[in-house]
């Protein structure tokens, strides 16, 4: 009896752990809300990703988020005032349910850009 349980104790310690890492998915969604659909993912896959774009310019804007499972982690951001993009990514259990809001088509830029060029044309240079 000691001999099969010191056999099942060697299994288990040397039994590869099993892969269940979980992320929302979706694709070009218009907001974070379409993309609350959990998927598992695939072994080869070992973080959540989300991808945000989002542009505006007066009173329009667009903005897509694109979240799924990613065997690498490409995380990159940018942001131009009146365009946004960010990739961001983790690695745990539904990590990925935010909407990636800290990257944001920033309106002060946009405004601060726009008075600068109305000085520059007011004063002729």
């Amino acid at each position: 009896m000691k001999a099969f349980l010191l056999a099942l104790l060697a299994a288990a310690l040397c039994a590869e752990r099993a892969h269940s890492l979980f992320c929302f998915s979706c694709d070009d969604s218009a907001s974070n809300w379409g993309c609350l659909r959990p998927v598992m993912c695939p072994s080869e896959a070992n973080y959540c990703v989300t991808t945000y774009v989002g542009a505006g310019i007066g009173g329009y804007s667009r903005q897509s988020i694109s979240k799924g499972c990613a065997p690498v982690c490409p995380s990159a951001g940018i942001n131009l005032g009146v365009l946004a993009a960010s990739i961001s990514c983790c690695s745990s259990f539904l990590c990925n349910i935010s909407g990636a809001s800290s990257v944001k088509v920033s309106y002060t830029v946009l405004a601060t850009a726009l008075l600068a060029l109305f000085v520059s044309l007011r004063a002729g240079l």
